[in-house]
């Protein structure tokens, strides 16, 4: 059986300093997420001292996440206290994705979705799924395995994801989420943009002091921009005439 869940991916194990970075990523918004089960991956720290397990669990919980289990701890003290909280522990840290930037959390589309008006593309169908109404808000589409293609625009308090590409032919608000299974080659194309948050493979970006007035209602292209360092995202002007 395959569970999906968000895997979040720590550069420090700190509750209070992890909360003011995920205020920073995700806008202080604490329904960015739908109640998804979240892995805690530890891989890419050096953990030495005792981890504060109610404060980071607390604080997932704040921005509506489940947490579920943790990957990439050796040390079994450690993994007692994770087990005490009602963590689950895993051998291995998921193969969704292998970037380490800093805090973040790489999103796997729900297992199910309980969202009013919801529609999902069946693995067994076209890749791409195609949707002639409006969005509308509290409404979530997800293109399983494929691109996303919205011809009616998408209304702000609503949720779109894609395995692959988003293209929006009318407004985009709401939540943009392209490349959800970690494809960090999707983009999402928009004819007037104008979202509260996007990402790619599992990188946003946020836009609680607004859209950039460059791109605010314009035409434009949403991509990820990888260095040796870190990931990004970059949002572009985009020509269509």
């Amino acid at each position: 059986m395959n569970l999906d869940a968000v895997l979040v991916l720590l550069n420090r194990a700190d509750p209070a300093g992890l909360a003011d970075e995920m205020h920073r990523m995700l806008g202080g918004r604490p329904d960015t997420f739908n109640q998804e089960p979240a892995i805690l991956d530890f891989s890419a720290l050096d953990v030495c001292e005792g981890i504060d397990w109610n404060g980071l669990t607390s604080l997932l919980r704040r921005y509506r996440l489940q947490p579920a289990g943790v990957c990439g701890l050796a040390d079994e003290a450690l993994l007692a206290g994770a087990r005490r909280v009602g963590l689950a522990v895993l051998g291995n840290a998921p193969t969704a994705t292998s970037k380490r930037p800093q805090v973040q959390a790489t999103t796997a589309p729900p297992a199910s979705t309980e969202t009013s008006g919801a529609a999902t593309a069946s693995s067994s169908s076209a890749n791409t799924l195609y949707i002639d109404r409006v969005v509308r808000s509290g409404q979530q589409i997800y293109a399983q395995g494929g691109d996303l293609v919205l011809l009616a625009g998408v209304s702000p308090g609503s949720e779109v994801i894609a395995d692959g590409n988003i293209h929006c032919f009318g407004p985009l608000a709401g939540r943009a989420l392209a490349g959800a299974r970690g494809d960090a080659n999707a983009r999402i194309i928009a004819t007037c943009f104008g979202p509260e948050l996007v990402a790619v493979a599992g990188i946003y970006r946020t836009f609680e002091r607004g859209v950039p007035e460059s791109i605010a209602g314009r035409a434009a292209v949403v991509r990820m921009k990888s260095s040796a360092k870190n990931q990004s995202i970059v949002i572009e002007p985009l020509q269509i005439n």
